[in-house]
């Protein structure tokens, strides 16, 4: 039999690349989803989050994240409310995407009102009911923040995949 093992630096570069994401989901005391309005297109919403720097795990990423775009000192502990999936990106991003969706619970009035935005990433914040969100957001974005939401509502885990060629 002949010896077909790869080292593993050889073996990782035939596998398929992905990079990753973190966000927090937050509603306020309604139930309303908090999104924001990303600053390079303004028809994009989302959590407070991003990309996972080298070494960190996919919790650190999200609450590190949240702070920088919100000025939120999240504390809680972390709960998965949901995976994310995505194949292909339409900006040719040259690897699939996976993203860690943890619950960031509610948010008082108090801690909306301290809410200090990233001017570089994001332009506002906003509260909305799922059907408001709706006529807002592209409907692929819209359909993974109802699964959340309802992963939230649920107490379930749900995972989400995005076919942006589709």
């Amino acid at each position: 039999m002949v010896n077909t093992w790869l080292p593993p630096a050889e073996y990782v570069a035939t596998l398929p690349r992905a990079t990753a994401y973190a966000c927090l989901y937050f509603t306020d005391t309604d139930g309303r989803p908090f999104q924001l309005r990303a600053t390079y297109t303004t028809d994009l919403w989302q959590w407070p989050g991003g990309n996972m720097d080298p070494g960190e795990t996919p919790w650190q990423t999200a609450v590190r994240e949240c702070h920088e775009e919100t000025g939120i000192v999240f504390q809680g502990e972390p709960r998965l409310l949901g995976t994310h999936f995505v194949s292909h990106r339409e900006d040719d991003w040259p690897a699939n995407h996976i993203g860690f969706i943890f619950d960031g619970g509610v948010l008082t009035e108090e801690q909306l009102a301290g809410v200090v935005l990233d001017p570089g990433e994001h332009s506002e914040f906003r509260l909305r009911t799922l059907a408001e969100w709706e006529r807002e957001m592209t409907p692929r974005n819209f359909a993974r923040l109802a699964e959340i939401d309802r992963a939230r509502r649920s107490g379930t885990t749900v995972y989400v995949e995005t076919h942006t060629d589709l």
